[in-house]
């Protein structure tokens, strides 16, 4: 683990290089570590690509004592693309696995988040809680009310993730106005296990620790797993609605808001 709070900056993307750097992070993370594929895999670039990137903020990690000529100096990254962009991609990455109706029609303003990931050598560390303060100065820059976006599960059998999201489905479920529901013929229902036979431990162990930041947080997840082939993943949609934040975490948005002036 490799962790020097005052070696890092955090700036959103700024140009092709930057981006780049950003797609080959990912593709170390999601291509060689998870065993993900697409169509706009670049293997010999080594980049993990999508049409999407053009159109999203790309908030960067970086670490400047790694060599940025060969892309290596992205060590953690978020894309985030808030609603009043929206008209650049025409529809949400999400809408390819989620109906987003319910929360698209509650006229607030909404950013997606996506493609999270850390370098190996800097998980453990103070990587993610640096990108989060990032993310919570973005957010606060822009007055966002709901964040949402899919998180992944390792792996696509359902059967075999039926506690952690059966406890996701029995105790975070969104409230109806935020529910979206996971498409079919990829949908998976979530419900698997009955409430009086969840074991809370075995749920929690095998839950993302991603995931469980949103839950502390006080985020809900849509109604069912989008089963993600391409990518390896079974999928949750994560909401997190700002005005419904614990007292404890809103406190600390609120204080980031007062220190930024």
């Amino acid at each position: 683990m490799i962790d020097d709070d005052n070696a890092f900056v955090l700036r959103l993307a700024r140009d092709e290089r930057d981006l780049r750097a950003a797609q080959r992070l990912r593709y170390r993370v999601f291509v060689q570590e998870l065993g993900a594929e697409g169509p706009m895999v670049d293997h010999d670039q080594q980049l993990e690509t999508d049409a999407f990137d053009p159109h999203f903020d790309h908030l960067l990690l970086i670490d400047p004592r790694r060599d940025a000529a060969r892309l290596d100096d992205v060590v953690g990254a978020y894309r985030l693309l808030p609603s009043d962009r929206l008209s650049g991609p025409g529809r949400y990455y999400s809408e390819s696995e989620y109906d987003l109706t319910a929360l698209k029609a509650t006229g607030r303003k909404l950013v997606e988040l996506g493609r999270s990931c850390v370098h190996p050598a800097y998980r453990g560390g103070s990587a993610m809680l640096q990108l989060w303060n990032a993310l919570a100065g973005y957010v606060l820059e822009r007055d966002i009310e709901v964040l949402f976006g899919t998180a992944s599960f390792h792996g696509t059998d359902v059967q075999a993730l039926a506690q952690p999201l059966s406890y996701l489905a029995h105790h975070h479920l969104a409230p109806p106005e935020l529910r979206v529901r996971a498409l079919p013929p990829h949908a998976a229902a979530m419900d698997i296990v009955p409430p009086a036979a969840l074991d809370r431990r075995a749920a929690l162990s095998g839950t993302p620790a991603l995931i469980k930041a949103y839950l502390r947080l006080g985020g809900f997840v849509g109604e069912g797993a989008f089963v993600d082939h391409e990518f390896n993943t079974t999928d949750v949609c994560l909401i997190l609605d700002t005005a419904g934040m614990s007292d404890k975490h809103r406190e600390f948005w609120i204080r980031k808001k007062a220190a930024r002036g």
